[in-house]
């Protein structure tokens, strides 16, 4: 399955749900997939196998045409890192554009998700558009519930 059934309305989904993250923050390719539903007539296993895969493939699509209606850039992969090759224009443009929103890398070329992932569009707009509810981003706190902090 290197495409989902029918990739121009799967694509278009990606779309609509990139251009709803904000300035400042990112997502990623497996939390894009999280928000949409299993395309008809694929098992929810394999779903879950290559969702993130297909949204990449949506997100490799986006056209010169469209950057500045998709916000592509903030889009990276689960580790926090920019997906395309570390020395291609695409991604130093990437890198500079999420620098010039105020998304900050780690020396290893990193986004610390904790700080910069994004939540998800408000429930309301998930339920107009027939969405899901996206997989966090931010690791919960390590602290022991109920355990008070010292310092």
């Amino acid at each position: 399955m290197n495409f989902p059934p029918d990739s121009k309305s799967y694509f278009e989904i990606v779309w609509k749900i990139v251009r709803e993250i904000p300035s400042g923050v990112v997502s990623t390719y497996g939390q894009l997939a999280s928000m949409i539903p299993p395309p008809p007539g694929v098992e929810e296993a394999d779903y879950e196998r290559y969702g993130a895969v297909w949204a990449g493939k949506a997100m490799n699509a986006v056209s010169s045409a469209d950057s500045d209606d998709v916000p592509w850039q903030r889009v990276v992969n689960s580790q926090g890192g920019v997906s395309l090759p570390a020395d291609s224009l695409a991604a130093a443009e990437q890198r500079q554009r999420l620098v010039q929103e105020g998304v900050a890398f780690s020396a290893s070329g990193k986004i610390n998700l904790n700080t910069y992932g994004w939540d998800g569009p408000p429930a309301e707009w998930l339920r107009e558009n027939r969405l899901l509810t996206p997989k966090p981003l931010k690791k919960p706190n390590e602290d022991k519930p109920g355990q008070m902090r010292l310092f």
